[in-house]
């Protein structure tokens, strides 16, 4: 990565895992609670081995059940491939996995994990600004590891609903002094986003992971900025405000030459594995990127939360677990 001064390639990633199929039998080595509701787990491998390479901003599944599958950010150092960390955040309205993390694993406990993979890449920037919001700050946290070693400029913005609920903020704040503001809803109100990013301005990457509503004010304020600045994480599903009706489509698949009808009310994902395709799906929600496909064809109906504005405008993939088709057949590699 270059640091200021440097030549640099605006928006190309640092590196993008794509692991999304390697599945890793793993050992807990160590639970701890580290914040309010906040519990990280170290992982190693169950057979002893490194994990694959990963980088700031990869995720893996945990496979806790065999219909319970969920995403965490791997939030440890990518240097380390001995293990792999997560910390995971009881959610009050949790539809099982987070509870099934803070009430059932235990150390020693075995658990299989997919990936890793990113979508939430760094790009080469001469100056970063990551926002973070509550459990937001475990992709981020690998970032700020890296950037700091780069030269580049860089500071964090973290908030949360009390600093004891803020999980890593001492080590944050130890390590890296006042590139660090922390500012505790609870002292000081939500984050003031046009105070904290300041006047839009060319070369500056704005990284941002945390619940919804800070993702939709960090997109309102960047709408001034320069295009393609703003890079978000999102761990539930964006609203779809402009979703189309379902209409039935059909999708041709170059592997195979088959046509495969695709009906309202279900996916692609669906279609293709009753038709015994092997896609690999996780979320089921658009937001881990695992069954991302080719277009080779057709204008697909993009319903993830995942590619940005000129990514889904190039429609050269997509996610076929919620996303559908503008045009009336498909073509994909598959």
């Amino acid at each position: 990565m270059a640091g200021a001064g440097s030549d640099w390639d605006w928006g190309r990633p640092v590196q993008r895992d794509t692991q999304a199929d390697t599945d890793i039998d793993t050992t807990i080595a160590h639970k701890e609670e580290i914040a309010d509701g906040v519990v990280r787990l170290t992982l190693r491998h169950y057979a002893g081995e490194d994990f694959p390479v990963w980088h700031p901003g990869a995720h893996i599944d945990l496979i806790l059940a065999p219909d319970l599958v969920r995403q965490y950010s791997l939030c440890g150092d990518p240097d380390d491939r001995s293990a792999l960390v997560v910390a995971v955040l009881r959610e009050p309205c949790s539809r099982g996995g987070s509870a099934y993390v803070h009430d059932k694993l235990t150390e020693g406990d075995r658990v299989r994990v997919r990936g890793p993979r990113n979508n939430f890449p760094l790009v080469d920037a001469e100056e970063y600004i990551f926002v973070a919001g509550g459990i937001g700050i475990t992709p981020i946290l690998p970032m700020v590891r890296h950037v700091a070693q780069t030269g580049a400029r860089w500071r964090l913005v973290y908030g949360g609903r009390s600093r004891s609920a803020m999980a890593f903020r001492e080590e944050l704040t130890d390590r890296y002094g006042d590139r660090v503001a922390i500012r505790p809803q609870d002292e000081v109100g939500l984050l003031d986003l046009p105070a904290e990013l300041g006047p839009p301005r060319d070369g500056v990457a704005i990284y941002c992971c945390g619940p919804e509503g800070l993702l939709k004010a960090a997109e309102e304020q960047c709408r001034r900025w320069p295009p393609d600045c703003l890079h978000l994480e999102r761990f539930s599903p964006k609203t779809q405000d402009d979703a189309q009706p379902a209409a039935s489509f059909t999708v041709e698949l170059a592997r195979s030459g088959r046509t495969l009808t695709v009906p309202q009310g279900r996916s692609i994902a669906d279609v293709l594995r009753d038709a015994g395709i092997d896609v690999p799906v996780s979320c089921l929600e658009g937001i881990c990127g695992t069954c991302e496909t080719r277009v080779l064809a057709g204008t697909p109906d993009h319903r993830d939360s995942i590619l940005n504005d000129k990514e889904r405008a190039a429609n050269d993939v997509m996610f076929v677990c919620v996303s559908r088709s503008r045009t009336g057949s498909l073509r994909l590699d598959r």
